[in-house]
């Protein structure tokens, strides 16, 4: 008999790379079930609906209760907690793995006897740290629950070895590192134009990116270079999108497109000739940002074009290798 795997992740699974080539591979191997804001899209796996986190009754808890550090009944006050431990409290998985802080208390409480596995992506206390709204509000309740949960974990890792290092100095855990690295594409690279140089972008419009940047860019390059922006609409994005459209559209070598499928991104990538990625570090983890895009340019068959990151710079070589 199967293994039963729970994985669980306040985030679109169809739509969240990461935790979606969790979901491909291990439901390969295991029995998976899934519990998300939207359908993994996935044969065979099973999932759960998780409502929708930090709804309006949400959001007025989180402004009573965080100042007060009331942490633990904020969190357990949540309406999409108490749901969703409801809903998954009879599954008695062997392993349930916990995508972003977040979501390890919940898994914690559901373990009983499975192995706790914590994904946690970013570094989770300096998440959005250039927004002061959320500094005066999260900042030191993402901080509680690191102390508090993150050593009662089995096992941890995170994307990069910046942020694994950082979880290491303050909470003493030693992550492993998982990069965002997609699937295997056996792709050819195309001959280049060298009258024609087209580059790529894709991703989330956040504006803690930046992505201006990129654009503004074109300014100093010759006619030979277009760049064509394939953008998200992030949750507190939609101001800036329009933005960036306003932007582009002073500029006849940029334009911003439709986003692809997930699944169909690094073939769509394979047409251009650079993938871009010009990333002001104006958190902890954009500065030490290793992301999916970096690995879909290179599956894609690309040359990488990006700024001083120090993990996108050497992303293979030792953490310690880089003093």
């Amino acid at each position: 008999m199967l293994k039963k795997v729970l994985i669980i992740s306040f985030s679109n699974l169809a739509k969240d790379p990461r935790v979606n080539r969790q979901i491909r591979f291990l439901s390969k191997h295991y029995q998976v079930i899934t519990a998300g804001t939207g359908e993994p899209g996935v044969k065979d796996v099973e999932y759960i609906q998780c409502g929708n986190p930090l709804g309006l009754y949400d959001m007025a808890q989180a402004v009573v209760l965080l100042p007060l550090k009331k942490y633990e009944k904020f969190y357990w006050g949540l309406n999409h907690m108490r749901s969703l431990y409801q809903k998954l409290s009879h599954l008695r998985p062997d392993v349930i793995v916990a995508n972003d802080i977040e979501s390890l208390p919940l898994t914690l409480r559901l373990a009983d006897s499975a192995r706790v596995i914590l994904d946690a992506h970013e570094y989770a206390p300096r998440q959005f740290e250039d927004i002061w709204l959320w500094r005066f509000f999260y900042q030191s309740f993402k901080e509680y629950l690191c102390r508090e949960y993150i050593p009662r974990v089995d096992g941890m890792m995170t994307v990069c070895h910046g942020i694994a290092k950082e979880y290491e100095k303050k909470f003493r855990v030693k992550p492993v590192v998982i990069t965002n690295a997609p699937q295997y594409k056996d792709i050819k690279p195309h001959p280049t134009d060298p009258n024609r140089i087209r580059m790529i972008y894709h991703g989330n419009a956040n504006p803690s990116r930046k992505i201006e940047n990129m654009i503004y860019m074109m300014d100093y390059l010759d006619n030979r270079f277009q760049l064509d922006l394939l953008l998200v609409t992030a949750p507190r994005g939609k101001q800036y999108m329009n933005k960036l459209r306003k932007i582009a559209q002073t500029r006849s070598r940029v334009r911003i497109l439709p986003p692809v499928p997930m699944q169909e991104l690094v073939q769509f990538s394979s047409q251009y000739d650079i993938g871009l990625y010009l990333l002001e570090p104006t958190t902890f983890n954009s500065r030490y940002a290793l992301p999916n895009k970096f690995f879909e340019f290179i599956q894609a068959r690309l040359a990488v074009a990006i700024g001083p990151s120090p993990e996108m710079n050497q992303p293979c070589r030792p953490h310690s290798d880089r003093q």
